[in-house]
């Protein structure tokens, strides 16, 4: 019996090809006889093989899609929306991959970047460092079932937009625009504050009644923001030089946590300030003709405006008075950049009052 056996594994072998070390993919196995010095197999049809198992889990995938669709509606959603979020996110890391080989193969400077190149990186490095603390939660064992519960419980803190509905993505920038707009009042009333502090006259009078036309409900025109652009490369209101509770309230600007040691914040609001900055001389090269209508609402967004609120023609209006005065402005400057997260925004649309 055992020579029998032995026989049999002497004329005949299995190859299987595609077998991953975890066990868990197997893409296709090919037959054959080693009795002779003839095969009977030949790569066209162990391809064939593999194409078949291919389009098999293919068909139970839809199968299953279908099932869930049609029982379990909810959850449905969330399983499509996570596999779609997948697809995404490692579209957005492809294309991250492709500009950073770009940029060290032509030895190109982020600043000099174009516009969707800068703001990829940007918002990919931003999806990242949120993500960061979802994957140090899941590392425990068994701690990929508390991370379900968690990312089902909070979507909004826990997950990057690639897993979000479209109702949420909508529905979660407006609360997290609502939390921005809550510091509205505390940044132009510690503007106000500082503004009492300045020793030329013709400036202090102009900051103190920008800040008092915009805490009375009036949109202020960009001239009105040119006029005290020098204030800002300097005490007291450089980035650097503003007290700690002002910096603190200018961070949900940028959606930062103020929970940090006051260098640590004015380092971090800095470099925001700077990426806006460039951003700005980017979009400024590239045309706001060529956004599209959700890439103008996010550039809006981003500058502190609410813009799923407005219709597209509005967005195009700030964003365009928005380039007027930032793209002339220097890295030395960009308190005032920050503050007129504030200043341009808290009272758009409403019309101006003379």
């Amino acid at each position: 019996m055992a020579l029998s056996c032995a026989g049999v594994c002497r004329r005949f072998s299995v190859d299987l090809y595609g077998i991953r070390t975890n066990g868990v993919t197997v893409i296709y196995s090919s037959f054959t006889a080693t009795s002779g010095a003839r095969h009977y197999s030949s790569p066209k049809s162990r391809l064939g093989i593999g194409l078949q198992i291919v389009s098999r889990l293919q068909g139970a995938n839809a199968k299953y899609e279908l099932f869930l669709q049609r029982y379990f509606p909810r959850f449905y959603v969330l399983y499509h929306t996570f596999t779609k979020g997948i697809q995404l996110l490692f579209q957005d890391a492809k294309e991250v991959t492709v500009i950073k080989t770009r940029m060290l193969t032509n030895s190109v400077k982020v600043q000099d970047l174009p516009y969707r190149d800068m703001e990829k990186l940007r918002q990919f490095r931003r999806d990242m460092i949120k993500a960061i603390p979802l994957l140090l939660i899941s590392i425990p064992p068994f701690a990929n079932y508390l991370v379900f519960v968690l990312m089902y419980l909070f979507p909004r803190q826990l997950l990057i937009r690639h897993f979000w509905t479209p109702q949420q993505q909508t529905e979660f920038q407006e609360v997290n625009h609502s939390h921005r707009a809550q510091h509205h009042w505390a940044v132009l009333k510690g503007l106000e504050s500082a503004g009492s502090h300045v020793k030329d006259g013709r400036l202090k009078i102009s900051l103190l009644d920008l800040c008092n036309k915009v805490q009375s409900g009036v949109h202020p025109n960009i001239s009105d923001i040119q006029a005290i652009r020098g204030l800002f490369s300097g005490a007291p209101l450089s980035i650097k030089r503003i007290n700690a509770n002002q910096m603190r309230q200018l961070c949900p600007l940028f959606f930062l946590t103020p929970r940090l040691p006051t260098p640590m914040i004015g380092t971090r609001l800095n470099s925001h300030a700077i990426e806006l900055l460039q951003l700005d001389r980017a979009l400024s090269r590239h045309g706001l003709h060529q956004l599209d209508d959700s890439e103008l609402r996010q550039a809006c967004y981003v500058r502190g405006l609410d813009s799923g609120s407005l219709s597209i023609n509005q967005c195009q209006e700030w964003l365009s008075q928005w380039l007027q005065f930032s793209s002339h402005l220097k890295e030395s400057e960009v308190s005032l950049l920050v503050h007129s997260m504030v200043l341009l925004s808290a009272n758009y649309p409403k019309p101006s009052h003379h």
